[in-house]
């Protein structure tokens, strides 16, 4: 079945939505495809935050942003990006106001604001109230504002279609193939312009706060064309998942008071970050509790837990502005924040890489400025390098916004300017292909069990404490699992509502995901940000102050070649942190 329409956006969170709003407000005609009834994206799960300096409860400025974004990203971010983002986050937080989003507020009305790790005031001299939210619900309510914006807007949706191949000609994009889940059907999508923006692959690990579908599919697509991907490295462990389930704990927690404790009950953040305590940036919180666990102070059965304390802040904040989380702690764990304290440890949340793009959201092709024409991309799919190696609380949420917004603008633009492109004679071949491969298979391997020794090992080697030889191993095991992947089989070969086919695929781009980012890692022989190994504990500016770009070898399966990008520095330098930029 064949559709055209002038942008086709894949994926329906809230980078998702915000490009469709966009491109349907540029005069072309929009189609949305995902995996999920919108409303249901995981950008849902987002707690905390949206981080903008509106200076509603103390002074604020986007300079002191832009600068906490940099040093939080261990000055791998893209100073030129970071500056966009701090500059038009202000703008877009109060268009989303007047869309309807019921942002929490101060007694004057205006949008309430509270503190959150890594945010400062004075290029880093005391923590500042910069994220503004809606409870602990303000992911779900950026959902629901745009998706209802996008309805107003006549944006057409494909709810549970799985796309399954870019159809790119001559380095130009020329739409996607998607499988429709309640028929089985292939469906060939023709169009102008073509926005990615289907989220991360945090699948990859045992403990992740991301949901079932998050499996990385388009940066795998992305990747097996050829194209690089960039600074997969640097995957991001959220300090506070709920012990053994990675359901996230958001760091508003932190920003309203709680206190991270040992089995000594001692406040153990006081030794690793003696100004800002617990509301350190992230990839500092998750190593120094990983290291209170290593050294025998975890809590728990196992001892590999840490405690989060409430119990000291008033009951109306914790039942009020910390809602969700409460009820999840009483649901799953059977702990009440209100009198107990409540276990948490480090869970695989984000990635900080993914299909590199320019600030306009237009894909890239190599780390030289090539592109591939009519392909744009945002949010956690998406390294315009806002994030570098790690990224700062709240920043995701605004990513998906002010990204997804210029993807959506510059896409309707290029569509109004061109024609179709030509498509491939059969455009669903390769798609095709796949599916009666996994569908006829006569393998006796089983993608369940694949994917488990994937999560597994890849949660043990290269996770938040990382070495060479570790390393090493996973890419040569990666290896191996390929080769199971390759004697893949379903047991059900039907093709309607077929969830274990769709999930036999799902852990081949799993695979892709994790070939390109163990390879990343252990190429790079320093520690930076979320990227921490142990037989390199120094950060090396002169060797590694740059992006890396993986790309998967056509000629040699199996094999990663790396080159790179470099880092686009604007004022902010680390001998220099402390000042303002010159303008």
């Amino acid at each position: 079945m064949h559709h055209r329409y002038d942008v086709i956006v894949v994926g329906a969170g809230g980078a998702g939505l915000m490009s469709a709003l966009y491109a349907a407000k540029g005069g072309v005609s929009v189609a949305c495809i995902s995996k999920l009834y919108p409303t249901r994206s995981h950008t849902g799960a987002a707690q905390g935050g949206i981080g903008a300096a509106l200076g509603n409860i103390q002074e604020d400025h986007w300079e002191w942003h832009m600068f906490d974004t940099v040093k939080g990203g261990d000055y791998l971010t893209d100073q030129d990006a970071a500056e966009v983002f701090s500059k038009d986050i202000i703008d877009v937080v109060y268009e989303l106001e007047h869309m309807g989003l019921p942002f929490s507020r101060t007694p004057e009305g205006k949008i309430a604001q509270r503190k959150f790790g890594g945010h400062t005031r004075d290029f880093g001299k005391a923590a500042v109230e910069r994220s503004c939210y809606a409870k602990d619900r303000t992911g779900h309510m950026i959902l629901q504002t745009l998706y209802q914006q996008n309805v107003k807007e006549g944006t057409l949706f494909f709810n549970e279609f799985h796309v399954t191949d870019l159809l790119i000609e001559n380095g130009r994009c020329t739409g996607v193939v998607a499988y429709e889940l309640s028929t089985g059907e292939l469906h060939t999508f023709h169009a102008k312009a073509v926005i990615l923006a289907a989220g991360g692959y945090g699948r990859v690990f045992k403990i992740t706060s991301n949901a079932l579908t998050l499996t990385g599919d388009l940066m795998s697509i992305y990747y097996r064309k050829g194209l690089p991907l960039e600074d997969m490295e640097f995957y991001q462990f959220h300090p506070t998942g709920l012990a053994k389930l990675g359901i996230l704990v958001t760091e508003g927690i932190r920003g309203e008071g709680g206190i991270l404790r040992n089995s000594n009950l001692e406040r153990f953040m006081e030794r690793y970050a003696p100004s800002i305590k617990d509301l350190a940036p992230r990839d500092i919180v998750a190593r120094s509790m990983t290291t209170e666990i290593r050294e025998g102070r975890g809590v728990g059965k196992d001892k590999d837990a840490i405690y989060i304390d409430l119990t000291h802040l008033p009951r109306e904040v914790i039942e009020g502005k910390l809602a969700e989380i409460t009820d999840l702690a009483r649901t799953y764990l059977g702990q009440d924040p209100v009198k107990d304290l409540v276990m948490v440890q480090p869970t695989a949340h984000y990635a900080m890489g993914g299909i590199p793009t320019d600030l306009n959201g237009l894909c890239l092709s190599d780390g030289n400025g090539g592109s591939i024409e009519g392909l744009y991309a945002a949010g956690e799919q998406a390294c315009v390098s806002l994030h570098g190696a790690n990224r700062l609380g709240t920043n995701s949420l605004g990513d998906l916004v002010v990204f997804g917004r210029r993807a959506g603008k510059y896409a309707a633009e290029y569509a109004r300017q061109v024609e179709f492109g030509d498509l491939p004679d059969d455009p669903e071949a390769d798609s095709r292909q796949e599916f009666e491969r996994l569908r006829t298979s006569n393998g006796k391997e089983n993608a369940a069990g694949i994917r488990k020794d994937l999560q597994e090992t890849m949660m043990k080697n290269v996770g938040i404490f990382r070495n060479g030889k570790d390393m090493a191993y996973q890419v040569e095991y990666i290896k191996e699992l390929k080769a199971r992947y390759a004697n893949v089989a379903v047991a059900d070969p039907s093709r309607k509502y077929n969830s274990e086919l769709i999930e036999a695929l799902e852990t081949g781009f799993l695979l892709d995901c994790a070939e390109a980012m163990a390879s990343s890692a252990v190429n790079r022989t320093e520690s930076r940000g979320a990227h921490d190994r142990e037989d390199f504990h120094s950060r090396d500016d002169v060797n590694w102050l740059k992006h890396t770009m993986a790309y998967k070898d056509l000629n040699n399966p199996g094999n990663v070649i790396i080159g790179y990008k470099p880092v686009a520095l604007k004022g902010f330098t680390r001998s220099f942190e402390p000042k303002p930029r010159v303008y």
